[in-house]
């Protein structure tokens, strides 16, 4: 955690921010086209029983089902189904984590990550079987090394379940997905650090040579994606035999390009972020939303002259990678910084931006102040400005009353509110 703010006289900085006004807010609906969602629970045993993927599972097998760090909604619910499934089949299931070198690289850490995001082992009925020991199964062509969880490895069988959406790192046929939980996921902070050592300008490449050689040699009985709509709720999932995910997989990647969130602005003076977290993004918040990159392998989105974080979500456990891409952040978030839980998945990834501290103000009020003071405005009461609460959650946001004018008409915007003030507590922090 960071000590901040010392001894030092914050009164020049108070003077500098006093009295800047920070616009009046309008509440907005972005209007997404948005497949309705689906019935998880079904799906998963519809799709199970018409390929007759659990039907040669002999009595007592025992199934690892590997869940990553996402913030994935239905989930915890997918999960607790495959368990039901494997147990009504005969066999015994239980969940290794899938996450490469997140949560501190360690066991502990990545087992306490997946209870904290609710796969208690009352919630899902089986129990969670952590380590970081890898087994090495082979090379590929180029002389990878191919590596997986050990304890998946002497399991009698493997289901893998993951997202299925576009990295924001770079741009390929695999992106976040089944391949990258097989390479990345499965194969610990060993098996990530091999995929990244070469930069993220090989990873489309990487991916996978690696996947398709474990293929080969793992005994997984499928896995599971799903794909997301706007609303972060689940629009399909996709259960595909071992055989089918390296021609099926880039197709569903397609799919989700198609729903992916976004924001309709193609700038802005100002982005508020509430908070960004390792449960939200690999990279603490959606690069392509913000248009804020740590990787030169990706651009687009859209052009943001300023951009505050305020807090760290509380599933990230202090987390703090996406801060470094921000031009300011908040005192709260900079002290739950943890370097014990930043630092090893940056070391591993070898993108370095995104976990530096920025200029850090004491409350919410001055960080937002501080956004429209380096604006480079003729007139900071013409400050364009547009608040949300992460990147997950874009449907209804916030945004400066002088922006409502370009939205009237527009049918991709409903507004819902009156202009109203940001309501701030008596530490300047917003509630």
């Amino acid at each position: 955690m960071i000590n901040v703010g010392g001894n030092g006289d914050w009164k020049v900085i108070d003077d500098l921010l006093n009295g800047i006004q920070i616009p009046r807010f309008v509440k907005v609906r972005q209007i997404f086209s948005n497949p309705p969602p689906v019935d998880v629970a079904a799906e998963i045993r519809r799709q199970i029983k018409e390929k007759n993927l659990l039907g040669s599972l002999h009595k007592g097998a025992r199934i690892a089902i590997a869940v990553g760090s996402r913030g994935i909604s239905n989930l915890p619910l997918a999960v607790k189904v495959l368990g039901e499934e494997v147990r009504a089949a005969g066999g015994e299931p239980f969940i290794v984590p899938a996450m490469g070198s997140h949560a501190a690289a360690t066991a502990e850490g990545q087992e306490a990550m997946l209870r904290g995001m609710g796969y208690t082992e009352d919630a899902v009925g089986m129990p969670i079987r952590s380590c970081m020991d890898v087994a090495e199964l082979g090379k590929t062509k180029s002389g990878m090394p191919v590596l997986i969880d050990k304890i998946a490895h002497e399991a009698d069988g493997i289901i893998i379940t993951n997202r299925i959406k576009p990295h924001v790192c770079f741009r390929g046929p695999y992106e976040c997905g089944l391949m990258k939980m097989i390479t990345i996921g499965l194969g610990k902070q060993k098996g990530a650090d091999i995929a990244h050592n070469l930069g993220f300008g090989k990873m489309a490449e990487h991916i996978p040579e690696i996947a398709i050689e474990a293929l080969k040699k793992i005994k997984l009985l499928f896995a599971v994606g799903f794909i997301e709509n706007a609303l972060t709720e689940t629009s399909a999932v996709a259960v595909l035999r071992p055989e089918e995910i390296e021609t099926g997989e880039p197709k569903l990647l397609e799919q989700a390009k198609e729903l992916s969130p976004k924001l309709y602005f193609d700038t802005l003076d100002t982005l508020i972020i509430d908070e960004v977290g390792k449960d939200i993004s690999g990279s603490g918040f959606d690069t392509n939303v913000v248009g804020r990159y740590h990787s030169a392998w990706i651009k687009g989105g859209p052009n943001i002259n300023r951009v505050v974080i305020l807090d760290i979500s509380k599933k990230s456990n202090g987390n703090g990678n996406g801060l470094g891409m921000a031009d300011f952040t908040t005192r709260r978030a900079a002290e739950k910084f943890d370097f014990a839980q930043t630092y090893p998945n940056t070391l591993t990834a070898t993108l370095t931006g995104s976990v530096k501290i920025p200029m850090t103000l004491p409350n919410d009020r001055q960080a937002i102040q501080s956004c429209i003071k380096t604006s480079n405005l003729v007139d900071w009461s013409q400050v364009r400005m547009v608040r949300i609460h992460n990147t997950l959650c874009l449907e209804e946001i916030e945004v400066s009353e002088n922006i409502i004018p370009e939205l009237k008409g527009d049918p991709r915007f409903e507004i819902l509110s009156e202009p109203y003030d940001l309501p701030f507590d008596a530490k300047g922090n917003l509630f």
